[in-house]
This record gives C-alpha cells, sequence and structure tokens, in this order.
C-alpha cells in the first residue's frame, strides 16, 4: 500500500465514504482508515434495515446541537435534489413513503454501501481495514498517521469517525482522542433517538402495548419537549418513535443530573374537558349494566385501561353508573397525563445516535474545515449536530461529507 496520499479518511461510513468519493471525483489519491472489518455498518442498521437515507422535507427544524444553524451552508451546497441526484447515478432508485421519507427501491440498506463501495473501487479510492490508528500528527503542512502497520502521510485529513450510538458498528467515540489533540473542544456526549426508562411499576403491566399518543418531557417541572405518534409501552419505559424524538433532552437533563419526567396522553385530540365529558357519557349514560373496566373497553387497550383506573383510584369492578364526577376527572387527568418517572436511557448501545461532539464554533460551516488546524475537516455524527428521526442524520452525513471531501480536495489542487 502507498505511504503517502492527497487526503486520508478516518471512518468508512456514511460521511467518510461520501467524502472519499466526492474527493476522488476532483483528482485526490484518498485513503480511507477503518477499524472495523467492513464499510458502512453503521448504514446497514438504519430504517429497520431498509435504510430511510433522506426526506423531502429539510431545514434548520430538523436539526440539533449548540448551533442548528451550522447545517444550513451544507445543505444549500449539498440538500434533497443533490442527494437524489448522486444516489440515482449510483444506481439508487429513491421511492417516497409517508411524511416524506426515501428508501431506496430493493427496500436493503445494503443496496446503499453496496454502490457507495461500487463508486469508491471506480475511482480508485483505497479503504483498508482492521486499522487501528494510535496517534494523528500535524507536521507543517501534512498529517501522520501512526498506525499498527507504519505511518502514513497525507495533505488533508478528514475526521469522519462517528459519534458513540451503536458502538459494534464501530462508532464508538475513539475519534474523539485525536480530535482533542488537536485543540478541538467537545460538547457532551449523549444517547440520542433512543428508548427513555421509567420508575414506575405499573410498566410492566402495559408492557406490550402500543398507542397513539403524545409524550411531553419535563425537566425540573418545566416542559421542554413533545411529539405525536405511536407510543411504544415496555417494561423498561417508553420507546417509539415520538419518544426518539424528544430523547435527547432526557439524556442531556439526565447527564446534568436533573429531575426528568414524561407524560403520556393517550387522548390528545381531546381538552380535558372534552375529555372529561367523554368518560361522563361512557360511565353514566352508556354504562348501565357495565363494570368501569368494560366502561373502557373499545376506548384503549385492555391492560392500559386496567391501568388508568388504578391510577385514577377507581375500582374495576365499580358499576360505572356510580362513578363519580370527581373520579372521572380524576381518569381524564391520566388519561392525558400519565405520569412517567425518566430514570435514564437504553444508553449508546441502543441509540441510532449521539447528540454533541466536535463544538461547531471551531469549525467552518462552508468547508467543514477546523478553524484550530488547516487542512483538517470533519463530518457526519462527529460533529455536535444530530437530526431528528426520517433521514435526517443520513442526510447529513452525505452533506457534511460532500462539502468535507470537495474543499479537501480543492487544497490539495492548490498544492
Amino acid at each position: 500500500m502507498d505511504r503517502k496520499f492527497d487526503i486520508i479518511i478516518v471512518g468508512a461510513g456514511a460521511s467518510g465514504l461520501t467524502a472519499a468519493i466526492f474527493a476522488a471525483r476532483r483528482g485526490a489519491h484518498v485513503l480511507i482508515l477503518e477499524h472495523m472489518d467492513r464499510a458502512g455498518k453503521k448504514i446497514l442498521a438504519t430504517g429497520n434495515g431498509k435504510c430511510n437515507f433522506t426526506n423531502e422535507k429539510q431545514g434548520i427544524a430538523y436539526y440539533h446541537g449548540k448551533n442548528p444553524a451550522f447545517v444550513l451552508p451544507a445543505l444549500r451546497q449539498f440538500g434533497l435534489q443533490e442527494t437524489l441526484q448522486f444516489f440515482g447515478e449510483l444506481g439508487i432508485y429513491p421511492k417516497k413513503k409517508r411524511d416524506g421519507y426515501y428508501y431506496p427501491a430493493s427496500g436493503q440498506a445494503v443496496s446503499v454501501v453496496e454502490t457507495l463501495l461500487m463508486e469508491c473501487k471506480r475511482l480508485d479510492v483505497k479503504i483498508a481495514y482492521n486499522i487501528g490508528v494510535r496517534e494523528i500528527v500535524k507536521e507543517r503542512e501534512r498529517f501522520s498517521f501512526h498506525t499498527k502497520q507504519g505511518i502514513l502521510k497525507s495533505r488533508c485529513c478528514i475526521i469522519a469517525t462517528g459519534g458513540r450510538a451503536a458502538q459494534k458498528t464501530g462508532s464508538d467515540g475513539s475519534g474523539n482522542l485525536y480530535i482533542e489533540r488537536f485543540g478541538h473542544k467537545l460538547t457532551d456526549i449523549v444517547p440520542a433517538l433512543v428508548q427513555l426508562q421509567g420508575k414506575q411499576s405499573f410498566l410492566k403491566e402495559i408492557a406490550g402495548i402500543r398507542a397513539d399518543g403524545k409524550i411531553q418531557i419535563y425537566i425540573d417541572g418545566e416542559r421542554v419537549a413533545e411529539d405525536m405518534g405511536e407510543l411504544q409501552l415496555t417494561a423498561f419505559g417508553v420507546s417509539g418513535i415520538p419518544t426518539f424524538q424528544v430523547s435527547r433532552h432526557a439524556s442531556f437533563a439526565l447527564f446534568r443530573g436533573k429531575a426528568v419526567y414524561a407524560t403520556l396522553n393517550f387522548l390528545p385530540d381531546l381538552t380535558r374537558e372534552e375529555t372529561q365529558e367523554l368518560f361522563i357519557q361512557r360511565f353514566c349514560h352508556y354504562g348501565g349494566g357495565k363494570k368501569a373496566i368494560q366502561a373502557l373497553t373499545g376506548l384503549f387497550p385492555d391492560k392500559l385501561n386496567k391501568v388508568l383506573l388504578k391510577e385514577a383510584q377507581i375500582p374495576l369492578d365499580k358499576l360505572a353508573v356510580e362513578c363519580t364526577v370527581q373520579e372521572l376527572a380524576a381518569l381524564a387527568v391520566k388519561a392525558q397525563c400519565l405520569r412517567i418517572d425518566i430514570i435514564g436511557t437504553k444508553g449508546f448501545d441502543n441509540a441510532q445516535v449521539s447528540a454533541g461532539g466536535v463544538d461547531t464554533d471551531e469549525v467552518n460551516p462552508t468547508t467543514m474545515e477546523s478553524r484550530l488546524a488547516p487542512g483538517l475537516y470533519f463530518c457526519g455524527e462527529v460533529l455536535d449536530v444530530d437530526g431528528v428521526c426520517g433521514g435526517y442524520n443520513l442526510q447529513w452525513a452525505w452533506s457534511s461529507g460532500y462539502i468535507a471531501g470537495d474543499s479537501a480536495a480543492s487544497v490539495c489542487e492548490l498544492d
């Protein structure tokens, strides 16, 4: 293998492969160093193996971080249309589904990985697997990569090592050591798009339930986030896309030692007064001959009916018509504000992404180049940028990868 390259990229994930392709298209001699035994492992897990690789809805509202506006220059240069064109040329026929989600028509994430690797091969991008980078040092205008296989050198370095989520795919935070040695600060890194753990004992009783509703997150008593959709209730807590969407807020708060709780609203389209009236109708007007538990049949899943009644302190076998207005008001509160005290998340291993990373104040948003170390670039999840569910984290990988690869190659052209 050659020892000198124009650009060496650390990490063969979504952003690293994209950066390599666009750098090589400009004529750069590119090497990717990957510490796993294959490329794109995390891509294979996205969209339940189907790879939701972008979304027709784009903008700052779908991204988080210390400075969400950091994503805008990259999205303007390489947004939805550029992404669809790029993958279309590689052979990925896009198929749009609900809410503007785009998947490959094959329905397989492996198709995305294979087409990226085929393009890397066509462009003579070298990929070295099972490479452990011990140290990256900048010496004048060159970077030296110290590995077990010897020292490699390049004009530019692109860090695409990912965050800390789904560590079995190689995204284990190992790149942070190199980053800090260049003087860069890392913001707090926590699991995001992850399940939340609660302490209430009734969770075991409602485990397995899927119900449409709203989840709201409270930190030190203040509501900070909410989302709606299908909630998945488990023995440990709450899962499902709405939970993922708000989980970063809970993760950061727990990391900082704050009190966190969630409320679940199973009738989010009704006001409290309308909910109470609904229960009065079901119990008092149409509840003749029914017990309290039977009066809820058909409204919520059976296991949830039992828990809501218990939490409202209404005996399950009490005659529905004998339930008082006060009891039904309490039931309305529980149906729309079932509290779950959050004691943790399911951790990095179960998270789809991590929130936090390289402080974007120290990175040029139009080039992805370090403001501290010229010739050093970042892309993907390693930066303090995380998107919501729906293809946004992969869109960030493609966009930032394009910018980093193209920008680094332009520097090499000038040498």
